[in-house]
């Protein structure tokens, strides 16, 4: 399996993106976002999003984001796995301010989405992920090098399993716009080794 941009299928294009050989950019519109219900009660469900169609099992997916022109709180890019408005998945860093900002995920299983995340660096400007899949289960991984990850989650997705679509996302959710650059794109063999400790019940 190879991650081609001829692949690669909209929900809901942006206005304007640029889509290379190895280099996606995606500017963002104001007052989009992902977001279902949870706390804050509100359904946000525009953003757009850049995927791609698997069966594949066991598969991990990485790629590099800049977004060193987000200014605004709540820009932020990164990776996606978007099944439908109810369910799927996203890690990015929120810009919140010039001293810091958050490094998180989201998972939305039948429409209620939870937020893992921590503050980090307001002057990081570069991030890379690995997404990894095992069937219906998936593993979430930031990196500052793109050699040395760390685990940010692992989650079940309740409709995760069988054909699945997964890629890139930004957004903006205030008034606000930023261009978020997407490169250094690969798919490889599952990096997310088996389980070799605690047996299953």
């Amino acid at each position: 399996m190879n991650f081609a941009e001829e692949k690669l299928v909209w929900t809901r294009p942006p206005e304007r993106c640029l889509i290379a050989p190895n280099r996606i950019e995606i500017v963002t519109r104001p007052h989009t976002d992902l977001w279902q219900r949870t706390y804050y009660h509100f359904r946000n469900d525009n953003a757009p999003v850049l995927q791609m169609e698997t069966e594949e099992p066991y598969f991990s997916f990485m790629v590099k984001t800049d977004f060193s022109t987000a200014a605004h709180r709540f820009d932020q890019c990164g990776i996606a796995l978007y099944l439908d408005s109810e369910n799927w998945l996203k890690a990015s860093v929120e810009y919140e301010n010039g001293e810091f900002q958050h490094l998180g995920s989201v998972v939305t299983n039948g429409g209620y989405s939870d937020w893992a995340t921590t503050a980090i660096d307001g002057r990081i400007r570069t991030m890379w992920y690995r997404l990894s899949r095992r069937e219906d289960d998936y593993r979430i991984e930031c990196s500052r090098d793109g050699v040395h990850y760390s685990q940010m989650r692992i989650c079940h997705l309740n409709q995760g399993g069988g054909t699945i679509r997964f890629g890139l996302y930004a957004c903006s959710p205030e008034e606000s716009s930023f261009t978020a650059v997407f490169t250094d794109m690969q798919l490889t063999d599952c990096q997310w080794l088996p389980h070799d400790g605690q047996q299953p019940d």
